[in-house]
């Protein structure tokens, strides 16, 4: 930019000016204080008259720095103009930029406008280029296309022959000429190519018929099976651009696998005359581990790891025979030798050494993770049949005594005297049964529906009795069977609430506590474990059912009471006290309504005892302790010196006196005598030692 433009841009300032603009308020204000200002500075200098000869310099002084100041103003305000200047030129010199790109736009624009039109013009030359590309590639494939049905009937032929590693190469050549096509052609299917579906099905079919007779094929040509089997493992990994749907041939192969070995045993209707079923069990003892070995040994090298053959054949096996003896119970009724063999064979032969508790079957079975054969109430169903039929010992009884009354009586004993037997060894199988599985050396996976089912047949055997009874005679040896049947039971019913005990302790271990007081959470775990064990209550026959769960019920409330005494918690304020009687409560009412949920009669549970103790600990007087306790002695007899010590303890507010006075009244007055129908609880239930201080001198603890 020269001079004369800047000096023309320059605007002009008013004369006698020394800044731009109009004046402002401020500025007068200002100037006005510093005059005033400079009249003071001046009035105090001067103020001496021999200050004024020097009036002269400072004058000249002032205007000096006055023409400094302004001469420095002026540079400022020509400097600022200076700039202004040149950013009207810049902003005029962008301007003419903004203007020129905007006419190159619309140039641009109009030019791309051109282009699609003419895009337009070129899309049947497009289209002609697009059938030229096809038309080369199916010139060049055009050999390979020819030679399509004869590959498929080449293949054909190879399925039929069953060599099926050279029919699936063939099978995947043909597909990979119809993916080399199906994208050039923009996803167009030649008719060519039509019958590659159905030569595919084929071939999985064949690998399905190999599949299904495995066992068979292992023995006869094991090259076949080997085939049959890469083939579906060679397909699962194939993946292709086709849209077509998944073949899934390793799924078939093994389903293939599992329908062929349940043909093979138990394909067939079983329709067998009145007592035969034992020979055919006989059959399946033998047939069923041959089947397993020829599985180790022969199948499971043909086949990948990842099949578990040994495994599946086990559980194929298993699941074959499981719905076998299904449909068997479903149809006629069975006689009385056949329910007893199936019984046995089921419980003893087929887990036992010969079968599937053989040792020579590996880990790789997996036979511990095996169903039941029968379920709990087909085993309850063959003993009714049993049961029902064993009028045949009472009709021989009744024979003797037509021969003579000694034939009868020595019948009549010699039967006797075999159930007895059969007690003894019954009652000690089950002892080495129980220990076997609590030691850990023979795992039952189903232990407790086992013990269900023994007290199932304790009540048959039980309800058996009456036919080896004569009419009006009396036996020692029946009653010597009635009190092994009753300790048989009693046995039973041991091992049942062991099992339920082992379940439940670790859970009252967290009570009382501060958590128990304020949340039913740890009462709902308890109650939550309880139900789940005894849902299989149910199938259990009565009368034996009300006592097994009225054991059960007291197995809780003497857990609970067992935790009570053991010190964990002392209330510290009556809060607590009150906190605790009422979770007490509670607690007994969620108990109560559980077990009449499970069926058991309300007068023969046990928990009402917590509501007395809750009483005692609700008491806001302790001088009256002593009536409390009395009242659960004449309610509880068993209850004693250390049972009560240790709730006072759990109260936290009871002084030496006081707990010796509310201990003495245990000895005071009259003894309750312990009823015909009391059923123990207090002395079941055992206490840590107390202090000495805490025992009367006459007490069992001084």
């Amino acid at each position: 930019m020269d001079s004369a433009t800047k000096d023309e841009m320059q605007p002009s300032l008013p004369p006698g000016s020394s800044c731009p603009g109009p004046e402002w308020p401020e500025q007068e204000r200002a100037e006005q204080l510093a005059r005033g200002a400079a009249l003071k500075w001046a009035s105090g200098i001067f103020y001496r008259p021999e200050q004024l000869a020097r009036l002269g310099q400072y004058r000249s002084r002032e205007v000096q720095r006055t023409c400094s100041l302004e001469a420095r103003i002026k540079s400022v305000v020509q400097s600022y103009l200076e700039g202004v200047k040149t950013g009207v030129w810049q902003l005029a010199q962008a301007f003419e930029a903004v203007q020129g790109t905007r006419e190159a736009l619309d140039q641009a624009h109009g030019l791309l406008q051109g282009m699609v039109e003419a895009t337009e013009t070129l899309k049947p030359l497009r289209e002609q280029v697009a059938q030229h590309k096809q038309l080369q590639v199916l010139s060049q494939l055009l050999p390979r296309l020819r030679a399509v049905p004869a590959a498929v009937a080449h293949t054909r032929t190879l399925i039929g022959a069953q060599r099926l590693l050279e029919a699936y190469v063939c099978l995947r050549e043909l597909e990979q000429l119809q993916e080399e096509t199906w994208a050039p052609l923009g996803g167009l299917e030649l008719p060519v190519f039509e019958g590659l579906g159905p030569l595919a099905e084929a071939l999985g079919q064949a690998v399905e018929a190999a599949a299904g007779v495995a066992g068979q094929l292992a023995r006869e040509d094991p090259a076949l099976l080997v085939a049959a089997v890469r083939v579906a493992e060679v397909d699962a990994r194939h993946t292709t651009s086709l849209e077509l749907p998944p073949r899934d041939w390793r799924r078939r192969c093994l389903q293939a696998l599992q329908e062929g070995l349940e043909r093979t045993h138990f394909g067939t209707p079983l329709l067998l005359e009145p007592g035969a079923l034992a020979g055919w069990l006989e059959a399946l003892r033998v047939a069923l581990p041959a089947e397993l070995a020829t599985a180790e040994a022969l199948v499971a090298p043909c086949c990948p790891p990842h099949y578990k053959v040994v495994r599946l054949w086990a559980h194929t096996l298993h699941s074959g025979l499981r719905r076998c003896l299904q449909q068997l119970l479903e149809g006629p009724k069975l006689g009385a030798a056949d329910a007893f063999a199936l019984l046995h064979w089921t419980l003893h032969v087929y887990l036992g050494p010969e079968m599937m508790g053989s040792l020579e079957l590996g880990p790789e079975a997996d036979v511990s993770q095996l169903e039941p054969l029968l379920t709990p109430e087909n085993i309850e169903q063959l003993e009714a049949m049993f049961v029902t039929q064993i009028q045949i010992l009472e009709e021989n009884i009744r024979v003797t005594s037509l021969v003579s009354e000694s034939l009868q009586r020595r019948v009549h004993g010699m039967a006797l005297s075999e159930l007895g037997t059969f007690l003894r060894s019954f009652s000690d199988a089950l002892i080495r049964f129980s220990r076997d599985h609590i030691r850990g050396e023979a795992m039952a996976p189903h232990y407790v529906p086992y013990l269900l089912a023994t007290l199932n047949y304790q009540s048959a055997l039980s309800s058996s009795l009456s036919v080896l009874q004569p009419d009006g005679a009396g036996s020692g040896d029946l009653a010597l069977v009635e009190a092994g049947l009753d300790e048989l039971q009693r046995r039973i019913c041991r091992l049942v609430l062991e099992a339920l005990l082992a379940e439940l302790q670790p859970l009252f271990e967290a009570l009382p506590s501060r958590r128990w007081l304020s949340s039913p959470e740890l009462l709902d775990d308890v109650c939550e474990r309880t139900v789940r064990f005894c849902q299989d209550f149910r199938r259990v026959r009565n009368p034996a059912v009300q006592l097994l769960l009225a054991e059960a019920e007291r197995t809780v409330v003497l857990q609970y009471l067992r935790a009570l005494m053991q010190g964990r918690l002392v209330c510290r304020g009556a809060d607590e006290r009150i906190q605790a009687a009422q979770r007490l409560q509670n607690d007994a009412a969620q108990l109560r309504e559980l077990f009449l949920g499970l069926g058991l009669e309300e007068s023969v549970q046990c928990a009402p005892v917590l509501l007395s103790l809750r009483d005692l600990l609700n008491l806001r007087d302790p001088m009256l302790l002593g009536l409390e306790v009395a009242g659960l002695r004449q309610k509880f007899p068993d209850v004693s010196e250390d049972h009560v010590s240790a709730l006072l303890d759990l109260r936290g507010d009871v002084s030496r006196e006081q707990r010796l006075a509310a201990l003495s009244s245990l000895q005071a007055g009259p003894q309750p005598s312990l009823s015909a129908g009391h059923r123990a609880l207090f002395s079941l239930v055992p206490v840590p030692t107390p202090a000495l201080s805490s025992c009367l001198p006459s007490g069992p603890c001084a």
